[in-house]
């Protein structure tokens, strides 16, 4: 586990963290010793907000802090990079209050240091609840997984490189772990993974991770690992290949959500695939009017080579299907149209189940993780026909873009049992317990979904 994880501990001592609604401040402060409030007033203090308390000796006695809801997420996100070094009880009798202000304390801790050294802080938060702050460690471990995956740049973040990884999760948890490497991706039938990371000195692969009890329900989780996008012969411009590294937000997302699967032990058979590979130019790539074939053994007239995320993920579902699973989830950076559709910071998903969005939307709202269904528009299937194959990669026109890339993987599952996550597994901006970078989305929520549904 990361080192900050240490900074949720359970016992009973520490400074106290007094948290206030703003509405409850006045009467709060009115109870309060006049030098206490003298104190507040001295300082400057407005609500909501945060602040430090000393004793009659000018020791540190208490952290107050200040917010307009309590039941909102990420809490002390920001608090635990402010406060000096120190242990800190938090005295809340509410769980979901008490999980939501711990698992904020440490996200907001996460500090990816692999290349430049980024000083942890010393804060930490006492709770006295010990299988409370299991659970959230362990809700931390995973987000961190996905963290430091994503924000490692692809030159030490390449198929082998998400296979060490995969294959190291394995280990910890009691796995099996396989890989199908290069060209017997050709000879086992992977012929559109194959396609995409032909052109690269980093070989294509299909990663596969099993774990848990044969007699439970098959949850498979598929996960794109594009390791990074130029975008192939339709190649990005600068701007928009800068952040290309993030491309394999899929994999990290579902090897976190697999971690915490098999941490927090879901009875669930487990299996993982990850279609890994690298996006490059050279006389070996595929190119804009290729037809692929595909393990389904549908036909696929590639429009635009940029679209490759989809080519890789419909081999690994149409394997994923080949043992019916109770449930197939797949992640993937998949499209720009999502975040036009809702931002970067709401992930968008999809399925053919009005059972299962409306369970998983309400899962995301309990774990402060919220996800946003959009709709598989049957019309824009459409869109998708070739005169010359089974079906285009891409459509040529501008609009509906996430719609149209959802429909093209909808070709390859059983829709009533499959959801589809596009999102950006990315912080552009710093916000409480979520700094730039690297971010797990809709992961939590999947988690709080699958517990509701397993256990």
């Amino acid at each position: 586990m990361p080192a900050t994880i240490a900074l949720l501990d359970a016992g009973q001592d520490g400074l106290p963290i007094t948290l206030i609604e703003q509405n409850d401040f006045d009467t709060w402060l009115a109870t309060k010793p006049e030098a206490t409030q003298r104190w507040l007033k001295a300082s400057g203090f407005k609500a909501p907000g945060y602040a430090l308390l000393p004793d009659a000796n000018g020791d540190l006695a208490e952290v107050l802090l200040v917010v307009k809801d309590r039941n909102a997420p990420w809490l002390l996100g920001s608090l635990v990079n402010q406060v000096p070094i120190g242990r800190y009880q938090l005295a809340v009798d509410d769980d979901d209050v008490l999980q939501r202000c711990a698992l904020s304390w440490l996200l907001g801790a996460y500090r990816f240091d692999r290349y430049k050294q980024n000083p942890v802080p010393d804060a930490t938060l006492v709770i006295d609840n010990a299988a409370l702050v299991e659970r959230v460690r362990q809700l931390a471990d995973g987000t961190a997984l996905v963290r430091d995956l994503i924000n490692t740049p692809a030159a030490d973040m390449m198929p082998e490189h998400l296979a060490e990884a995969a294959s190291n999760l394995a280990e910890r948890f009691g796995g099996e772990f396989s890989q199908i490497i290069g060209d017997e991706l050709l000879t086992q039938n992977y012929p559109a993974v194959h396609a995409v990371g032909r052109a690269a000195t980093h070989a294509p692969r299909l990663l596969d991770l099993r774990w848990g009890d044969e007699q439970q329900p098959r949850l498979t989780l598929v996960g794109k690992g594009v390791c990074f996008d130029s975008g192939g012969l339709d190649i990005k411009p600068g701007g928009a290949m800068r952040w290309m590294k993030k491309d394999m937000g899929g994999a990290a997302h579902v090897l976190g959500l697999a971690q915490l699967i098999m941490a927090l032990q879901l009875p669930v058979r487990l299996r993982v695939l990850i279609p890994a590979v690298e996006n490059a130019i050279s006389g070996d790539a595929f190119r804009p009017g290729d037809i692929l074939n595909t393990r389904k053994g549908l036909t696929v007239e590639v429009d635009n080579t940029d679209a490759e995320g989809r080519l890789v993920l419909c081999d690994a579902l149409a394997e994923a299907e080949t043992e019916n699973p109770d449930l197939l989830i797949d992640f993937a950076t998949l499209t720009g149209a999502a975040r036009v559709a809702l931002g970067t910071e709401l992930p968008a998903f999809f399925t053919g189940s009005d059972e299962l969005a409306a369970a998983l939307s309400d899962a995301g709202t309990a774990a402060s993780d919220p996800v946003w269904r959009l709709p598989l528009f049957e019309p824009y299937e459409d869109y998708l026909k070739s005169d010359v194959a089974d079906l285009v990669n891409c459509p040529t026109i501008p609009t509906g873009g996430a719609i149209t890339a959802a429909l093209y993987l909808k070709r390859f599952v059983d829709a009533s049992h499959w959801v589809h996550f596009d999102v950006m597994a990315f912080n552009n901006r710093a916000l409480p317990g979520r700094p730039s970078g690297g971010e797990a989305m809709g992961m939590r929520a999947v988690f709080e979904w699958l517990e509701r549904r397993y256990r």
